[in-house]
């Protein structure tokens, strides 16, 4: 009995800490009270408030179009990087595998210095660009490791044989290869994707005054103070993972059929 007994208890424990939060989040941002502390009735107006900050929608959009150039860059450069690695035999091909677990590894704040380091060295200027080469290079080795997974299980026979009905390398590529990673290509661009969006310790050192994003802007927030904004913004992100996520296993469940 007590070990059927303490199981439960532990999970349950852990599911408790993990989704609270989520949960007082979500119910807090439909609150009235302007604390936060007490209840006061439903009320959409700190919704209202975030869309009326500016700062805020611009620092949101600079995040999204962030993400979504770091994801769709890392995602191409990592596909090419893994059918290399897995198709071809090369001079340092150990060292390279080894860089990539050694990035992924790496405390943020050493690879955040790292990064400021060299952006200062080659006269870059903070901004779009460092921030975007910066998102690229900690995403990329998540990339590569999904797409290889994938790649694990190939048949490499099958393209030999594609290529002897007479394919050539795009028809090979577009009918053979590619059906094959899909989902890891897709895996591969959602993971960065959400890495990039919530970065905040890279992101702290490799941006600039002119470019604004939305982790370091509620981070500047809450330290001066929670606001009501933050809890709606909270939930508006948390709805759009879930979709994306949503997004992702129907894509997944037809490429399987």
């Amino acid at each position: 009995m007590t070990n059927r007994w303490l199981p439960r208890t532990y999970l349950t424990l852990v599911y408790i800490l993990l989704y609270v939060p989520i949960v007082v989040l979500v119910v807090f941002s439909f609150n009235e009270s302007r604390t936060g502390y007490a209840w006061e009735g439903l009320s959409l107006r700190w919704y209202e408030a975030l869309f009326n900050n500016r700062a805020m929608v611009a620092a949101m959009w600079n995040s999204i179009w962030l993400a979504l150039s770091a994801a769709t860059v890392s995602t191409v450069i990592g596909a090419l990087t893994a059918l290399a690695l897995h198709r071809y035999r090369f001079r340092g091909k150990k060292l390279l595998n080894g860089m990539l677990f050694v990035v992924m590894m790496s405390p943020e704040i050493v690879l955040a210095i790292s990064l400021l380091a060299l952006f200062l060295l080659v006269g870059l200027q903070l901004g779009y660009v460092s921030l975007l080469l910066a998102h690229v290079t900690f995403c990329l080795p998540f990339v590569v490791i999904t797409v290889m997974a994938r790649l694990s299980g190939f048949d490499d026979s099958l393209p030999e044989a594609a290529r002897d009905l007479g394919a050539s390398d795009f028809t090979m590529t577009r009918t053979v290869l590619m059906p094959v990673i899909m989902p890891a290509l897709l895996a591969g661009w959602l993971l960065g994707f959400t890495l990039s969006l919530d970065d905040v310790v890279v992101s702290t050192f490799v941006s600039g005054p002119n470019y604004e994003i939305l982790p370091l802007r509620i981070y500047s927030m809450v330290r001066v103070g929670l606001k009501p904004e933050v809890n709606a913004l909270g939930t508006l992100l948390l709805v759009f993972s879930l979709v994306m996520l949503m997004l992702s296993q129907w894509i997944l469940i037809r490429s399987k059929r």
